[in-house]
């Protein structure tokens, strides 16, 4: 299911370069939990807050993989033309075991499409349970960092950082974080973005 929500703005037809485009899987989707809880929902609030003229959309599907992405980013950045992408893709290629190099280029297309148009980036970084192997887990940990600075984007090394081994903040599945997990994503996230909204 796809979750397409203009997030912030009271008009539709605020200007173009002033959206922020989040692109992700179930992760940033809500899955789970109540939409206006989840932590895209949060960070418009933040934006609103802090007076930054800002619209989110949030073009998030659950169970989405870098190839999916990869083949339905060139008609979302025709259609809200954003300022800046948030790229939140690549969990559910490692939870699959798909390869690695494959999630690279998938990846780094997406970021190539989005700076020919004009956004600037904001790569959501992941990491993978133990139990998938050394170096298979290390190998996609680093694919992040890797992939950010090829293409000199800003990075959120760990999406789940202050939380990823409190069982408290996991829904039953233990993948999907709860609502009380939410602001603590948005946080990580607000680091990376902050300078990024600086140098719009």
């Amino acid at each position: 299911m796809s979750f397409l929500i203009l997030l912030a703005s009271s008009a539709a037809g605020l200007c173009a370069e002033k959206s922020i485009l989040v692109f992700g899987d179930s992760l940033s989707a809500a899955y789970g939990i109540a939409q206006a809880r989840g932590w895209v929902a949060l960070l418009a609030e933040r934006l609103k807050r802090e007076r930054l003229d800002y619209s989110v959309v949030n073009a998030s599907i659950s169970g989405e993989t870098s190839a999916g992405g990869a083949a339905r980013i060139s008609k979302a950045l025709a259609q809200h033309r954003p300022a800046i992408l948030i790229l939140e893709l690549g969990a559910n290629d490692g939870l699959r075991g798909l390869p690695l190099a494959q999630m690279r280029q998938n990846l780094g297309s997406m970021i190539e499409q989005a700076q020919k148009a004009g956004a600037r980036v904001v790569l959501v970084g992941m990491r993978l349970p133990p139990n998938y192997g050394p170096h298979y887990t290390e190998d996609f940990e680093s694919a992040y960092p890797e992939v950010a600075k090829r293409y000199r984007t800003a990075l959120v090394p760990f999406l789940l950082e202050d939380f990823s081994e409190k069982e408290d903040f996991f829904q039953p599945d233990r993948i999907h974080p709860t609502e009380e997990a939410q602001p603590l994503m948005m946080e990580q996230v607000w680091k990376a973005l902050q300078p990024v909204l600086k140098s719009k």
